[in-house]
């Protein structure tokens, strides 16, 4: 049919605003679902159903919100490209606690005092954080390790050693609010980076200990939470395209026919067909 036929069409690059609780790959999974039965497309044994590319450009935590980038058919050639790209973030951290998962989700290990921490060494600790650093990624990743992700590895009980430290860049770093022991944080960083361990290393170089209590990405790449992404209730084949169109402008050029690099070969884009 004419919706089948339009949703096949469908070709670039476009952001869903990701709810809290779902994997990035569940949202992906839930938004193609949504399409293919619009469009009235069978998903049992159908060929086309194997047509459908669609992927994201960077994994959001499960309990973190924001903007996730979608790719739709040719598109997802275009999703390296926002791994490597800049994103914003908007984090609020929790001092005196740290947690095996480094936000509220985990387990808390580690429990100190943080009375002595005032708003002026919060703001001077954010200076050695700022530009190129290095940084350790968390056990809780989707980093892997032979083809495993390390969250699958440690939730199954298994020794994970961290991975090596390794380059990143934070273009700023700003505190907005300090109500102790919470403080807000806005981040805008290069791919590959973790905002769980900069909270984590923020709590370590006040001689306590901190963790990510809520965590947003504002933007990624062009792509803004606040003119950009979709709410859930706009995942249609129309939304989609008038949001296609809207974006094609945000956007360079034709990616070229090469493999597309990433800042680090430990991401990848998530592409389902």
């Amino acid at each position: 049919g004419r919706a089948a036929d339009k949703l096949f069409s469908l070709s670039g690059l476009f952001a869903v605003r990701k709810p809290k609780g779902p994997t990035s790959a569940a949202v992906l999974n839930l938004l193609k679902e949504r399409l293919l039965a619009e469009a009235g497309v069978q998903t049992n044994g159908n060929k086309r159903n194997q047509v459908l590319k669609i992927g994201h450009g960077g994994t959001l935590d499960s309990a973190a919100t924001g903007v996730l980038v979608v790719g739709i058919g040719k598109g997802t050639k275009m999703l390296g490209t926002m791994l490597a790209g800049s994103k914003k973030y908007t984090a609020v951290g929790m001092l005196g606690k740290a947690t095996d998962t480094l936000d509220a989700t985990g387990k808390v290990t580690e429990e100190k005092p943080y009375d002595q921490v005032t708003k002026g060494d919060l703001e001077n600790v954010l200076q050695k954080f700022t530009g190129d650093i290095m940084q350790v990624p968390p056990l809780y990743s989707a980093l892997k390790k032979d083809g495993e992700r390390l969250s699958t590895l440690m939730k199954r009980g298994e020794a994970v050693e961290a991975k090596p430290a390794r380059p990143v860049r934070v273009y700023s770093l700003s505190l907005q609010q300090f109500q102790p022991p919470l403080f807000t944080l806005d981040v805008e960083c290069s791919g590959g980076f973790y905002v769980r361990s900069l909270v984590n290393d923020i709590g370590k170089e006040l001689s306590t200990c901190a963790t990510v209590q809520e965590l947003t990405r504002t933007k990624q790449g062009p792509f803004t939470l606040e003119e950009h992404a979709l709410h859930e209730d706009k995942w249609t084949i129309d939304e989609i395209a008038r949001s296609l169109e809207h974006c094609t402008a945000l956007l360079p050029g034709e990616p070229s026919r090469k493999k597309l690099k990433t800042e680090h070969p430990g991401e990848t884009a998530v592409i389902c067909e």
